[in-house]
């Protein structure tokens, strides 16, 4: 009991001194890399049953696994918000696992065989998760689980702080401190590809975003990604694959 006691205090120690609502969730999430035995830490904002942005990471691997889900439109983080509980895979490329088809082809690609995401609330309502990866198979020890639950519960604290930074209309305007750095966690550039998608083949936003994700996949790329490629003119849309709405071809 003494020692989950101290991993608690470790956990909360580490967001001391940061500088911003977001560098205390990626001190947070390095520190679950060190205590909690995982290889990568994330924690995804989640709003209307998607994914908005990735608020924390331990590293851009961990930042772009948490992509995945946004990509995809699957993912565990997305099932532990919408069932207000934990999401326990010790072995994603078991035979048995049937969940998150992209999602787990992805993610075990880039070298993970195990994710647990943890629900984060803020009052009484889901708003995101802590994602923890592994490399190995295995479940996480009693007392891991424990200490990552804490550490969901302390996601919430900084995601507090910025939901609540410059409150005023005048701050938002100017794009001050948390409002700010609350519009940094959209993916922008996924926004921007899609109207260019919209205004080139002549589909509606939500057609248009059937066909980046499934060109992303297709190509074994994030959305923000291939998004990035649409907007910086490095990929054409000109190219059969994006007319008929399916992935495929090499077009970068």
């Amino acid at each position: 009991m003494r020692e989950l006691e101290q991993l608690r205090e470790h956990l909360g120690a580490a967001m001391v001194g940061a500088d911003t609502p977001l560098a205390a969730a990626d001190q947070l999430c390095r520190a679950c890399v060190e205590m909690l035995e995982v290889d990568g830490a994330s924690v995804s904002v989640v709003h209307e049953g998607a994914t908005r942005g990735t608020f924390g990471s331990s590293g851009e691997l961990s930042r772009r696994i948490d992509e995945f889900q946004f990509t995809f439109g699957e993912g565990p983080c997305l099932d532990a918000v919408r069932h207000g509980s934990p999401v326990l895979v010790a072995d994603l490329d078991a035979a048995t696992e049937q969940r998150w088809p992209a999602f787990r082809e992805a993610v075990v690609n880039e070298g993970v065989s195990a994710v647990f995401a943890l629900p984060v609330a803020v009052t009484t309502s889901y708003v995101g998760a802590l994602d923890l990866f592994r490399q190995s198979r295995g479940q996480l020890a009693e007392e891991q689980i424990s200490g990552g639950l804490h550490a969901a519960r302390l996601a919430a604290l900084p995601l507090m702080d910025l939901m609540a930074a410059d409150v005023n209309w005048d701050s938002a305007a100017r794009g001050d401190d948390g409002w700010e750095q609350l519009a940094s966690l959209e993916r922008v550039e996924v926004y921007q590809a899609t109207g260019m998608i919209v205004a080139a083949l002549d589909v509606d936003p939500v057609e248009a975003v059937v066909r980046l994700r499934a060109n992303a996949y297709a190509r074994a790329m994030t959305a923000s990604e291939i998004a990035f490629a649409i907007v910086e003119r490095r990929l054409s849309l000109d190219g059969p694959d994006w007319r008929a709405g399916s992935g495929g071809g090499s077009g970068l």
